[in-house]
């Protein structure tokens, strides 16, 4: 599970790092150290949804993290709901009624400077140690995700989003069972074109090896666990006190 992660770029960093050629915000949002559930964040996705954009642009979009069901129709229950949908499994999004025809139709990549996993009884480390994982290259991870769009009762027209994730590998499950999915920078077109329906394909754009290749991880203080925290203090290293192994 990922529940929280930091988005510390600015809107022309993303742009640049995503080659975003097609439409963006009118400004950037504010940092953040600390994004919870239901937050604003910045999602990549396909510039033009009918999918006859043969430069294949991307755009750069702001939403709210936490997918909103197609179903719902009540307001307070639908803002209720996306605390419980702000991470889709990757095993089952093709069948899940929440997330199956955004999966199918809007995908996007969420870019996260880094997230943070909190350690499970099953693993090597203290229950609720908290981690800061990040990309080794120093780049934004491009996370999978989807996204939909939700028309409240008064009309109002409200874009979400989700973060997929997968069963944890490598040195990654020594923390959690669970894992963002990433997608890799050649497969970010095949995975963003409204064109590709193909749920086995798209399915097996989702299997990545060898993750720790891609992030590093370090324990963090205690502090990300309220949500009013923020600031660079967060992602500090936060010493064990034991000659433990982090990758």
């Amino acid at each position: 599970m990922c529940g929280r992660y930091a988005q510390t770029a600015d809107m022309r960093e993303l742009m640049e790092q995503f080659s975003v050629t097609g439409t963006s915000p009118e400004s950037s949002l504010p940092l953040n150290w600390n994004i919870a559930p239901t937050n604003p964040i910045y999602i990549v996705r396909a510039n033009d949804q009918s999918g006859n954009d043969a430069e294949a642009k991307k755009a750069l979009a702001v939403v709210s993290w936490g997918l909103i069901g197609p179903w719902l129709t009540d307001f307070q229950e639908a803002r209720a709901s996306q605390s419980r949908a702000i991470n889709a499994r990757s095993e089952s999004i093709h069948e899940k009624p929440t997330f199956r025809n955004a999966f199918r139709a809007t995908r996007c990549l969420i870019p996260a400077t880094g997230y943070y996993e909190w350690a499970t009884a099953l693993g090597k480390y203290s229950p609720k140690q908290p981690f800061y994982i990040s990309a080794r290259d120093e780049k934004q991870l491009p996370i999978a995700g989807i996204w939909s769009s939700w028309r409240a009762p008064n009309g109002e027209v409200i874009e979400t989003a989700s973060i997929i994730t997968q069963e944890a590998q490598g040195e990654l499950a020594t923390i959690h069972s669970r894992m963002p999915v990433f997608m890799p920078q050649d497969r970010w077109d095949t995975w963003l074109n409204p064109r590709n329906t193909d749920v086995n394909e798209l399915k097996s754009l989702m299997v990545v090896e060898n993750p720790e290749s891609i992030v590093k991880a370090h324990p963090v203080s205690s502090a990300v666990n309220t949500v009013a925290n923020n600031g660079k203090g967060l992602i500090v290293e936060l010493p064990l006190g034991e000659p433990e192994t982090l990758f």
